[in-house]
């Protein structure tokens, strides 16, 4: 996260105060009642501290400090310094009116070394938080990994390509319902499996950086072939190996719920062809599908299952009754909308050879060189609103009326040569938040869709 601090949430405060109170008809009191608003973070992106108070070194500390793989050459050393400064931070979601707060949980600020010892100082950083949230009327909403992997697992085992993580992992989650359970109703265990499994081990694009497709030489090691599903396979056994633990140890005292936090595009067929359609639903089979229907069902999507053969990990009996069923919630991250289209091309597929190309779907912003929408300044973010509402529909649809949170939406503008006055009357975003809320409440009220919270996420 690169934005001055002071600029970056005084913007926030003036997107919220501006979609509750003047650009639109709806305001809070449209939502239903009980309904969630809050803002979300890692904590990676923004605690800062890394080599503070015990912890340890993650993943993401050593790709970011690789040279060649942040464009920019930034790292999170400091980030925004919310370690040092989460009482004004806490102070200002206040000011704002916020009902939650969504963060994160460093595994190695808990465990350095990713097993082994607590690290006492990390356990008392996370209660100070999670008491001073409570005392200024915020419920904390906690993700257990968004990530951060312990650099000593990935150099130990391989991480989450070596079924060993299963284990360390729910000592660490039991760790965190031991320790702050008692006021934690909200968990989700992963934050965008699909991102992390996909940016991470099939185009190496993020950390830890493993990959074997066209894009091989910015990778030290990796097959895009294999690694996306072993680590996807070795994510879905985690969850529904710490949901089981905390049912049957924690959920009685507690109280709580779990659920995932899924990265979710909304995709229109590029075309009204047979093939353009059947490829606009394994896009979203190879995305949402890949992790939601074994926690709901037990299994893959089948076009998963057809397309990808042997290399797809299957789940034993035991291993489908433990994930299936495991999904109090569904936590939803959206920002944008493609189109999506018939991939043919089997000489580009075999070159690729990996789980982008098992789809069988391209999926573009553009459409006959025109965009889909506005675009932020992501060069992957269009501004789409109703593909929230489509989203909302399909879920409902296909998956049944489970109770859903947007955990995270937003965008980024681009404010490099703009004065702090215009910056600070941030329009763009104001009516990104407006649409895109406009189009949620349509879902809820219209369409009868069961969502239950809203966290926005500033970007840039």
């Amino acid at each position: 996260m690169t934005m001055r601090r002071g600029i970056g949430l005084v913007i926030l405060v003036l997107v919220v105060f501006e979609i509750q109170t003047c650009l639109s008809q709806i305001n809070r009191a449209s939502f239903p009642k009980g309904f969630v608003f809050g803002t979300a973070s890692s904590a990676f992106q923004y605690e800062g501290a890394v080599k503070e108070d015990g912890r340890g070194p993650s993943v993401w500390d050593t790709f970011s400090h690789s040279f060649g793989k942040v464009i920019d050459f930034s790292n999170a050393d400091v980030a925004v310094d919310q370690y040092h400064r989460f009482e004004e931070d806490i102070q200002l979601m206040k000011d704002m009116g916020m009902d939650a707060y969504r963060f994160s949980i460093s595994w190695s600020r808990i465990y350095p070394n990713g097993t082994g010892a607590i690290n006492q100082a990390g356990v008392d950083h996370y209660n100070k938080l999670i008491n001073a949230l409570i005392a200024a009327g915020i419920e904390p909403y906690v993700t257990i990994y968004h990530w951060d992997l312990p650099q000593a697992l990935n150099d130990r085992y391989n991480g989450w390509l070596n079924p060993q993580i299963i284990k360390d992992y729910a000592t660490f989650a039991e760790t965190c319902f031991q320790k702050f359970g008692d006021r934690v109703k909200h968990w989700i265990t992963f934050n965008e499996p699909h991102t992390f499994t996909i940016q991470g081990y099939d185009v190496g694009l993020q950390a830890p950086g493993r990959c074997s497709i066209l894009l091989h030489f910015l990778c030290r090691a990796g097959n895009s072939a294999t690694e996306p599903y072993i680590v996807a396979h070795n994510v879905l056994l985690s969850h529904g190996t710490v949901a089981d633990i905390y049912k049957r140890k924690y959920k009685a005292n507690q109280g709580g719920s779990l659920g995932v936090s899924f990265d979710v595009m909304w995709f229109e067929p590029a075309t009204n062809s047979t093939y353009d359609i059947e490829a606009t639903q394994r896009a979203q089979d190879f995305q949402l599908g890949w992790f939601i229907e074994p926690l709901l069902y037990g299994n893959y999507p089948s076009s998963m299952r057809s397309r990808v053969g042997k290399r797809l990990p299957t789940f034993s009996k035991s291993e489908a009754t433990l994930i299936k069923g495991s999904l109090d919630f569904v936590g939803i991250n959206h920002y944008t909308t493609y189109y999506a289209k018939n991939n043919s091309k089997s000489f580009v597929n075999d070159l690729l050879n990996d789980s982008l190309a098992d789809s069988g779907a391209i999926t573009l912003p553009f459409r006959n060189l025109q965009p889909i929408g506005d675009r932020a300044n992501s060069i992957w973010l269009y501004i789409v609103p109703q593909g929230m509402r489509s989203l909302m529909n399909y879920i409902k649809k296909k998956y049944g009326n489970i109770p859903i949170f947007i955990t995270e939406n937003g965008m980024d503008d681009s404010n490099t040569y703009i004065s702090i006055k215009d910056v600070l009357k941030d329009e763009k975003r104001i009516k990104y938040h407006n649409d895109y809320l406009t189009n949620l409440l349509a879902s809820i009220k219209e369409d009868g869709c069961n969502v239950k919270g809203y966290f926005v996420v500033f970007i840039g």
